[in-house]
């Protein structure tokens, strides 16, 4: 993977990862239209570049992170994770089989995307309008509502979004709790990609995720540019989806994400020679 390449799937990863259009579907479209070498760094590269979008809401949202006296904040965390935890060690294979396939990111992109049209007349009544009116039990379901994105192409901000707008959170904060809820989730992710989980190299050799980004310097600089770029470009995105959410909702992604989705449709299918 070349510098500019990570740097145009940094931009993808920053702009998406917090925005209701999956960020999976747009990584494997970039990739198939860079034409990257679909190898284990790669493969890596797609999960951990994540690392700078999780510091980006860290950074923004530094506050709320490090006061450690409202604990109940980190105990709503760590409950609305669990789910995505526990199914997502067990499901990894089945997941990473299933971002194998565009024809599946596409057509979830399309469904979902029909979803995301109409989703603003469905939860009309917010009562939720502040952090610490979550209760531990909302916070679960909104974790649960989280596993649904591990089919490619569903979206982990859609997912719980959505979930936390059908706890009766308004929009704006339900988009809040899903940029807090990413950070152990991604960060859970990274780690399992780059501590635990074997990949195999060029050679057939099964390698740690750090072995693989550890190989030469080239791996090394590559990812830190990606990282990077990542967490500049997802700041303004955070910044801007929020205050774009509060005054438009959802229609123009679900109107965006269809279209995303036919596309790839057509461009995988002519690839394929359908």
């Amino acid at each position: 993977m070349t510098i500019l390449e990570a740097i145009l799937l940094g931009i993808v990863e920053g702009i998406t990862e917090f925005l209701p259009v999956s960020s999976t579907g747009h990584m494997i479209l970039v990739h198939s239209l860079m034409g990257t070498p679909n190898d284990a760094f790669t493969k890596l590269f797609e999960i951990c570049v994540q690392l700078g979008a999780i510091l980006s809401v860290v950074v923004l949202y530094w506050k709320k992170f490090v006061d450690f006296s409202k604990w109940q904040f980190y105990v709503k965390l760590f409950i609305a994770v669990i789910p995505a935890l526990v199914l997502g060690f067990l499901f990894n294979d089945a997941i990473e089989e299933f971002m194998e396939s565009p024809v599946t990111v596409a057509i979830t992109l399309v469904l979902g995307g029909i979803v995301l049209l109409f989703i603003d007349n469905v939860f009309k009544h917010p009562t939720v309008t502040e952090e610490p009116q979550i209760k531990q039990k909302s916070a679960f379901v909104i974790g649960l509502w989280q596993c649904i994105s591990m089919i490619p192409g569903v979206s982990r901000s859609a997912a719980t979004i959505i979930g936390g707008m059908q706890q009766k959170l308004t929009r704006s904060l339900a988009a809040e709790f899903s940029f807090f809820l990413a950070v152990p989730t991604m960060a859970a992710a990274t780690g399992y990609s780059l501590i635990l989980k074997d990949w195999k190299s060029d050679t057939g050799a099964e390698m740690k995720g750090y072995e693989v980004l550890s190989q030469n310097s080239d791996n090394l600089m590559v990812f830190g540019v990606g990282a990077m770029v990542s967490f500049v470009v997802a700041m303004i995105a955070i910044k801007s989806f929020i205050a774009f959410l509060q005054k438009r909702g959802f229609r123009i992604f679900g109107i965006y994400r269809i279209i995303a989705g036919i596309l790839m449709l057509l461009w995988f299918g002519l690839r394929s020679g359908i």
